[in-house]
């Protein structure tokens, strides 16, 4: 009678999933998985550290849509995935993360790599479980995906010890569950849409605020043709852009476009009403505009503040339900409104034309972001790490097709940079894909630079080096006075000789002159390459003194 251990299941019900990709760093308690996914033909990519392999699941899911597997080691294994999880947690990324465990044989004993390892990881996944039949593995693997994709997203994480994944069993005793998710995704009542459509033809501003739930139930498509029929502008979250194209009369990248602007209608789609989006100490939604909210869980309707219609729904299904109805209507010519929003958007990128007109160093961040995204062609990806350095490329990117902007989240978690750059080369190895980071950034995951080089993942890395925690300093020098920092200061660092040491290719870059010819020849290279770029230190960013106003008013309020 043929048998089979717990790996060769595992591997089975992600093969039928379409899953043929794993992160990792290898230890003995998820070596039968490793061996079976070698078996099978996955592309298998081993990290210099667990936290990379978590953030590559989570950039993979971010950058195609659909979920990234990482498989970690017991014990310190686990622990170092903990943040890459959470950052996926608080974003609603679909992630499986296999976590080896000690064999229950040795429950209790003291022996090596022991911890409560769904204890921890329970607060910060949708779903976690520890797997105690090794039959049954299959059944829980299919459990796990159809949790990480169903409803609202996010990471799972199941748990299996030594003596479960390696014990053989029967192949005729394993099931192999197949129709284990609903076909029809959930759509709104008809009256709801009427009213939603109602209110939208009825306004003078109308605004969609669109988020990750438009682009994880790859409804970009519907999304655009709503707003050219409607003539309504639309903004997106980091997970969304590109969903309208930024370059179009109705793309207007990230929702801080609204800052200069009170919209009247609000139609916020798969997009939670937090930080990004409009908190409560800073709205970007005006407190008298009217809300239509629509989301895949109900608990998320109304959150931080009224609104005046929600609608509980896949982002997809709803909008082709809006779509069916628009298309009955009579819609009016927004153009002034268009203006207001395009002067906003022109307003941000001229700020900073003076900067922009010098070739003289240091180099201004933001000519360096600027040089960077016009010298990229339409279809690149680009990764946007750090504080500040995030800030300076958001500003200057024009993105135009979904999942090709990655970057991070509500987690505010540094150092996803690298892992995300190297998933979506994964995934689209034809396409360019830049790095944009910070000095601090990059040297949170500094060694994945040799995974690059090692599995030949020839990203682009552009280090915007301002010798310090940029955000950090420039916040406590805002609130203390010029030159008083506390554990700030970095220094120059060559990043670019780390990254030849690694494996990569390396080079300073000093002169704002010299920014696109490095970027040509980095791409030319075919190699991973770090570009470590002198930026002027004392330049402080949008994003650095938005921040502080918002703490100031937070603070005010509480007191």
């Amino acid at each position: 009678m043929a048998t089979i251990h717990g790996g060769e299941m595992v591997i089975r019900i992600l093969e039928q999933e379409g899953i043929r990709e794993m992160f990792t760093l290898p230890g003995e308690h998820v070596d039968p998985i490793l061996t079976a996914a070698d078996e099978h033909g996955f592309r298998i990519i081993d990290t210099r550290h667990e936290q990379a392999a978590g953030h590559m699941a989570d950039g993979w899911a971010r950058v195609t849509g659909r979920p990234g597997v990482a498989a970690v080691t017991a014990g310190p294994g686990v622990t170092d995935v903990v943040t890459a999880v959470a950052n996926a947690y608080v974003d609603a990324i679909p992630m499986l993360v296999i976590g080896g465990r000690s064999a229950f044989a040795e429950d209790e004993t003291m022996t090596q790599q022991s911890l409560p390892q769904v204890e921890i990881m329970r607060p910060i996944t949708k779903w976690a479980y520890t797997i105690t039949r090794p039959q049954r593995i299959a059944e829980f693997t299919a459990m796990a995906l159809r949790q990480a994709t169903t409803g609202r997203p996010g990471p799972v994480y199941l748990d299996i010890p030594l003596d479960v994944i390696a014990a053989r069993v029967e192949e005729q005793k394993v099931l192999f569950p197949r129709e284990y998710r609903p076909k029809v995704p959930p759509a709104a009542q008809p009256e709801a849409i009427a009213r939603a459509v109602d209110l939208l033809a009825g306004a003078e501003r109308p605004v969609i605020m669109a988020g990750g739930g438009v682009w994880f139930a790859q409804a970009a498509d519907e999304l655009r043709e709503l707003a050219e029929l409607a003539q309504i502008p639309v903004l997106t979250n980091n997970k969304s852009r590109g969903c309208v194209p930024e370059d179009t009369p109705l793309g207007f990248g990230d929702f801080v476009t609204l800052s200069a602007a009170r919209p009247d209608v609000v139609l916020v789609l798969g997009t939670r009403l937090g930080l990004f989006s409009g908190g409560r100490y800073f709205s970007l939604i005006p407190a008298d505009a009217q809300v239509i909210q629509v989301d895949i869980e109900g608990e998320e309707i109304g959150r931080n503040r009224d609104v005046q219609l929600g609608i509980v729904g896949d982002c997809r299904q709803v909008l082709r339900q809006l779509l069916n109805e628009a298309r009955r209507r009579r819609w009016p010519q927004r153009d002034a409104w268009l203006q207001v929003l395009d002067g906003s958007r022109r307003a941000r990128r001229e700020a900073f034309a003076q900067a922009m007109a010098s070739d003289e160093p240091p180099i201004h961040p933001f000519r360096l972001a600027s040089d960077v995204a016009g010298f990229l062609d339409d279809d690149a990806i680009i990764v946007a790490d750090g504080g500040e350095a995030w800030d300076w490329m958001n500003s200057a990117a024009v993105v135009k097709r979904p999942g090709h902007w990655l970057s991070h989240g509500y987690l505010g978690c540094l150092g996803v940079g690298l892992s995300f750059g190297m998933a979506a080369k994964l995934a689209f190895p034809e396409k360019r894909v830049l790095v944009s980071t910070g000095d601090g950034s990059l040297g949170l995951n500094l060694a994945e630079f040799h995974t690059a080089a090692k599995h030949n993942l020839p990203i682009v890395v552009v280090v915007f080096n301002d010798k310090a925690w940029g955000m950090c300093k420039h916040g406590q020098e805002m609130a203390l006075g010029k030159g008083k920092t506390v554990a700030t200061e970095l220094g120059l660092v060559h990043y670019e000789k780390a990254a030849e040491g690694l494996g990569a290719c390396g080079e300073l870059v000093e002169k704002p002159a010299d920014i696109v010819p490095a970027l040509e020849r980095a791409f030319r290279s075919g190699k991973p390459t770090c570009l470590n770029v002198l930026i002027d230190p004392d330049v402080v960013s949008p994003a650095t003194i938005g921040g502080a106003a918002m703490t100031s008013a937070m603070l005010s309020t509480a007191t």
